[in-house]
Order: structure tokens, then C-alpha cells, then sequence
């Protein structure tokens, strides 16, 4: 270590991190390799260390705001903060997507003093992994275990927009809640992996007629599944079941025990409304329930269906 500087500069050049150092009036006053590098591979070819030494990178975060750049107007105002010591430091994670891949990064500002000079460092960390592994296990947490399709959770999140959203433009929305009829007999008669098959099945199945814009379907509990449906009328939703109905059956899933069919049959309970402020998603989920247990009443096998376009009057 003879020479601290040089030594110095290896260390912070050896770092993944993308680093700078500006002075109190935003400019900047080192780079290090990967910051340079990293600026060479995002369209700013020929750029080394004397090239960005003199730039004023506040001036250059409020350029981008101007244009719309959110994440700059955050950066602008973090740093100044920090210069102001209105807060000891400043991060923020932001989005840097190229062409060929999706990434993150997190922005940290912190400071120091050398001489009776303060400077500022800003370094960039490459977080995509994380915000990748981040977001497959938000989307485990929604999807059913075992048929790999949205589960009850991911089912409350879905009908709540999708519900705002008809309220707004005063669309239909349409919800189907299907239940396997007497699989508990089917699971007495041939075992629990057999049930699991025939979820299974059911949900792949399920899940092609979901395969629209504003429209999912989740396994709602047990052997019961939904089938949101924004923005569709209730004719539109009746056909697409009955359509689903028939595919269930081509499936001939054995059954020996179903009182309704020698193969596995659903009921179902359709509703639609067309939302309005004096009720919520639970008016729809109501009124599918109730249809829902009225179509096993009446037999099984069974599409009962309604509509209701006005709230009920409140006593």
C-alpha cells in the first residue's frame, strides 16, 4: 500500500457496484471502472473517467425529470437532502430495464468529509435478482398449491379490481362459483390421490376458459372454484360455462358415486351486476353462493343464473 490512491482507486475499481462522488454542487468528481463500463453499455460508447469527471449529475437527474423520469425527480430530491443534511443518507430502488432483460438497481447517497471539503458518494447496486426471487414468491403466495392456479387470496385481490373497474364505466361483471358435485363421496370411494387428480384436472381445464382479458379463475376452497368475469354480460358468461360443462364432461372423470352422472359434474351459480357505490364485491359473491345452492338443491349438474343491475333497498 504505497501508493493510497492507487490503492484506493483498485478497490472501489474491483467493486460490481456502479460508484461516483460529487461535490456540493452536484458535480461529479470520480468515477469508478464499473460506473464507466456500465455507461458504455447503455448507449454512452466512449466514455471513460475525464469524461464524466465535471458533469453536473443533479443537473443531469433534472433533465430527465423534465421529460417525465419519476425515479429522477425521487433522486434529485434525495440528494439535495442529503447535501442540505436535512437526513444523513438516501437510497431508492428503481427499474433500468434494457431491451434484452428486466433489472432493478438501488441508489445509495451517503457522505464524507476530506480537507474542509464535504462530498457526496452515490453508488448503484445491481438488485435484479432479489426483485426477481422478490416477485416469483409474491406470485407463489397466490397461486394454489396444489392446481397451480390463483388461489382464495389472489381471488379477493382480482374481484376487488375488477369490480372497481365495472363501477367506473358501469360495465357488467359477472362471477361463477362451481362446485364438484358429491366429491366427497368420489374421495371415500377412490382415495385422496384420486381427488387430487380430479382438482387437478378440473383446474387445468377451468383455467383454459380463463384465457380472456378481465377474466380468472381461482380455486375458491376445497372443491369449490370462482370464475371472475369483468366487463361480460350475463348471456356471454352463460354460454362460456355451458361450454365448459360440455369440455368437463368429454373428460369422463369416473365417478361411480355421483347420484348426478356415472362422471364427474359441477353445479354452478352465476351472477352479474352492475356495480354502483351502495354495494361491494360481497353483493355478487352472495348472490353467486345463493344461486350456487340452489343449482345443488334443484338436483346438481345444474347452471342457475341471475342478474341484479340495482341495489337492494336497505331497511
Amino acid at each position: 500500500m504505497k501508493n493510497n490512491v492507487q490503492f484506493l482507486s483498485m478497490v472501489l475499481d474491483s467493486m460490481t457496484d456502479h460508484v461516483s462522488v460529487i461535490d456540493a454542487q452536484g458535480v461529479i468528481q470520480y468515477v469508478n471502472r464499473r460506473w464507466i463500463s456500465f455507461g458504455e453499455e447503455n448507449s454512452q460508447p466512449n466514455q471513460c473517467s475525464a469524461h464524466w469527471v465535471g458533469v453536473n449529475y443533479i443537473e443531469e437527474c433534472d433533465k430527465a425529470a423534465k421529460l417525465g423520469d419519476d425515479f429522477s425527480i425521487k433522486a434529485a430530491r434525495g440528494i439535495r437532502r442529503v447535501i442540505a443534511h436535512q437526513q444523513q443518507s438516501f437510497y431508492l430502488e428503481y427499474p433500468c430495464h434494457s431491451p434484452e432483460e428486466q433489472r432493478w438497481f438501488m441508489m445509495r447517497v451517503t457522505w464524507f468529509v476530506s480537507g474542509d471539503q464535504e462530498y457526496f458518494v452515490i453508488s448503484h447496486q445491481d438488485i435484479s435478482k432479489r426483485k426477481k426471487a422478490e416477485d416469483h414468491i409474491r406470485m407463489l403466495a397466490k397461486l394454489d398449491g396444489l392446481t397451480n392456479i390463483p388461489n382464495r387470496r389472489s381471488f379477493n385481490e382480482f374481484l376487488h379490481q375488477e369490480w372497481q373497474v365495472a363501477q367506473r364505466k358501469q360495465h357488467p361483471i359477472c362471477l361463477a362459483i362451481f362446485d364438484l358435485d358429491y366429491f366427497k363421496l368420489l374421495n371415500d370411494t377412490y382415495g385422496h390421490q384420486a381427488g387430487d387428480d380430479c382438482l387437478v384436472k378440473f383446474a387445468t381445464l377451468l383455467n383454459q376458459f380463463a384465457d380472456r382479458p378481465h377474466t380468472q379463475c381461482s380455486r375458491y376452497g376445497g372443491e369449490e372454484f370462482a370464475l371472475v368475469m369483468g366487463q361480460t354480460s350475463i348471456e356471454r358468461a352463460l354460454a362460456l360455462i355451458e361450454e365448459f360443462k360440455v369440455a368437463l364432461a368429454a373428460l369422463k372423470i369416473h365417478h361411480s358415486h355421483n347420484r348426478a352422472d356415472r362422471y364427474v359434474t359441477v353445479s354452478v351459480g352465476l351472477a352479474q351486476c352492475i356495480p354502483n357505490p351502495l354495494e361491494n364485491e360481497t353483493t355478487l359473491i352472495d348472490l353467486a353462493d345463493g344461486l350456487l345452492y340452489q343449482a345443488k338443491t334443484n338436483g346438481r349438474n345444474k347452471i342457475e343464473s341471475a342478474s341484479r343491475t340495482e341495489p337492494e333497498p336497505h331497511l
